[in-house]
């Protein structure tokens, strides 16, 4: 078989939509077409359908949009200059397409799961069940969201079924780096990115299990020297049935792999998948949307979604070039660029890994949070490279409108003050008409539980989480995007912390409070010049681990007395607060390495109640009693702060009522 995985093949196949060769779709097979919920109505949008299958596309090699797919012009499957691969859909559109609003909201999926109708509307992300309020149903909203990760894992994952690379049909060798940090002692691991207990990407098996080039290390701390672990300690196999067997997909430790260090291990692998027809996957069915008289769904206008791990798939595939088709038109018109930092990613390599993120203790020095970071083009000091993100947009006239939102994690984890920084840290950089960055206060990565509590597993912090929500912002954001695409509605300005206003600094100057019992960090996450080999730039990494190269500068939001940031979007849970919300939440020393961070957590750290309880404790921050008079005069003050958030456009104002009751319970779950 040409292809990565084995090719869904429907039992029955419902349905077969053909558009035009020149939209790169060639056909899609519909595996389920169902009502959702029966029918429901959701307003003036009437009823939905869920629609899943298979699409099928085919690219040219010799079309200059397709010129950056590395090993495009490699692929087993090329023929009459033309690439063909699939991937998995799922679709939610009007029954009646003359309801619909006429906009798209086209998910980037993280790791294969669809997630967005869960986020913005509140209920089940596949409407099996529960729709929530159904927010971008009544809007009238299509969604639809493509597999493009070629080794998203599950059987229920959205997938990209792209070809293998071959050198004049010779296969490819080649060397693959994973690391990993435990919460507790595991005696082998399988191998793949491992992302908080479960597989983010499959990943390649090892095809030379006793090649020297295999080694396997340990070290404290990302900077830390790496020890290596003498291979008669370990090996490629794992336990069945009580008996060690030898196993192409597992790493088995003598003594185990021990909780608070920083395993690292490369290995030969073989046959890369062309992983970056995944940009191809979402570019052609955005314009096959908008241009195939035929389509599956029509859309006036289509929205690229990602959030973290989908985010910074977005951010390269405007890099690279992507939102121009192959006739070069505009494939995105609008992109909403979630929690990504600084970051792009590991899409469109040979021997790509795109679950590789930036963690603070795995997922370190890979090809993340690299050069060029701003949307208009800035110079590296130290190399003299100059670049925007969105350079190849600009010079095909085919830049989307852009919100960058992050919360303030990224700013201890994905080095997102890049973003609106030059490279020397020393002034604030100029941004595009197109673009509005946004940084929303005192949440988290992903929003933690509510009520707040301590993480589990790879996830105990020393502090609770940061509870606040994010899915109000989210309601706000897309349809913003709606209306500044739709009738150039100008959305609110940036909001982010700043060089000039004092809002933003380095390290050494983070003024947070001294709160009894509560250890700061002395660490952040830094983007450094990296250096995979020759010809990484052209998507070769030969190198493994890379040569480490100086950091760029790392800046942080600015906080007040209390220790919350001072800058950017603030819920009214930041406005008048009853805890401190921050960026980051060291690991707690159960899970060992008590001094790192733990990845994608805040913090929140309430007040004392009252006066006495602060004093006994030696909080520096004033407590609940000294701040309110009363429960009224909180929810007073809190209601107050909706007001200004609906007012600027952060907040819908259908969702005032939601918020005002988050504010109630915020208070009885303070003071009780």
């Amino acid at each position: 078989m040409w292809h990565a995985g084995k090719l869904l093949v429907s039992l029955l196949i419902l349905g077969w939509v053909s558009a035009p060769l020149q939209a790169r779709v060639t056909r899609v097979e519909i595996e389920s077409r169902t009502d959702v919920l029966n029918g429901r109505y959701f307003g003036d949008s009437g009823a939905y359908e869920r629609v899943s299958g298979q699409i099928y596309f085919s690219v040219r090699v010799d079309n200059p949009h397709n010129t950056h797919i590395v090993d495009l012009h490699n692929a087993v499957n090329l023929r009459h200059d033309e690439v063909e691969f699939s991937a998995d859909f799922i679709a939610f559109r009007p029954k009646d397409s003359r309801k619909s609003n006429g906009s798209l909201l086209l998910e980037v999926p993280n790791r294969g799961r669809s997630s967005i109708i869960s986020l913005v509307d509140g209920g089940d992300p596949e409407l099996a069940r529960d729709a929530g309020d159904g927010w971008l149903l009544r809007k009238g909203f299509t969604i639809v969201s493509v597999g493009w990760q070629w080794d998203a894992p599950g059987p229920d994952g959205l997938k990209l079924y792209a070809p293998i690379a071959q050198e004049g049909g010779r296969r490819i060798t080649g060397l693959l780096r994973a690391d990993v940090m435990f919460s507790r002692v595991m005696d082998e691991i399988p191998l793949g990115h491992l992302i908080l207990g479960s597989i983010g990407g499959t990943e390649y098996p090892v095809v030379a299990p006793d090649d020297p080039q295999n080694v396997l290390t340990v070290r404290d701390s990302r900077d830390a020297k790496r020890m290596l672990i003498p291979h008669s300690q370990w090996q490629f196999a794992e336990t069945v049935n009580g008996n060690l067997t030898p196993s192409d997909r597992h790493i088995h430790l003598q003594g185990g792999f021990q909780p608070g260090e920083i395993y690292e291990y490369v290995y030969v692998v073989a046959d890369p998948v062309i992983a970056g027809l995944g940009f191809a996957a979402i570019r052609d069915f955005a314009s096959y949307a908008k241009h195939g008289p035929n389509a599956l769904v029509h859309a006036e206008r289509v929205y690229g979604e990602g959030i973290s791990q989908n985010g910074r798939f977005l951010r390269d595939f405007l890099y690279e070039g992507f939102n121009a088709d192959e006739e070069g038109r505009r494939a995105l018109d609008g992109a909403l660029v979630h929690v990504a930092g600084a970051g792009r990613g590991s899409f469109n390599y040979r021997f790509a890994q795109p679950s590789r993120d930036a963690q603070p203790t795995s997922s370190v020095s890979f090809p993340t949070d690299i050069f060029p970071f701003t949307d208009l083009p800035e110079t590296d000091p130290l190399t003299g490279e100059r670049g925007g993100l969105l350079d190849r947009t600009v010079a095909e006239k085919v830049t989307p409108k852009i919100f960058f939102s992050n919360t303030s994690y990224e700013y201890w984890g994905q080095a997102a003050a890049l973003i609106h920084v030059d490279a020397q840290g020393k002034q604030d950089a100029l941004l595009s008409d197109n673009v509005r960055i946004y940084h929303f206060t005192g949440l988290q990565h992903f929003s933690g539980p509510y009520p707040p509590r301590k993480g589990d597993g790879d996830l105990l912090g020393q502090e609770m989480q940061s509870a606040l929500p994010v899915r109000f912002f989210w309601r706000a954001m897309i349809a913003n995007m709606d209306a500044w695409v739709r009738s150039n509605t100008a959305p609110p300005a940036s909001s982010y912390p700043r060089l000039d206003n004092g809002t933003l600094v380095p390290l050494r100057e983070y003024a947070f409070p001294p709160i009894p019992d509560v250890s700061r960090p002395q660490e952040i996450s830094e983007a450094r010049r990296l250096d995979f080999g020759p010809q990484w730039r052209q998507g070769i990494l030969s190198i493994q681990p890379p040569k480490i190269g100086q950091a760029f500068p790392v800046l942080v939001p600015q906080v007040d007395a209390d220790g919350n940031e001072r800058d950017g979007v603030r819920l009214p849970e930041l406005v008048v607060p009853l805890g401190t919300y921050t960026g980051w939440n060291l690991r707690d020393p159960l899970i060992g390495a008590a001094e790192q961070r733990v990845s994608f957590e805040g913090s929140y750290i309430p007040f004392a109640k009252t006066t006495s309880q602060r004093r006994k404790a030696h909080d520096p921050r004033k407590s609940i009693e000294e701040r309110y008079s009363s429960r009224e005069d909180y929810l007073d003050r809190f209601g107050h702060a909706i007001d200004d958030l609906i007012q600027q456009y952060w907040i819908l104002p259908e969702d005032r009522a939601a918020l005002l009751l988050r504010g109630q319970e915020d208070w009885e779950e303070a003071t009780r």
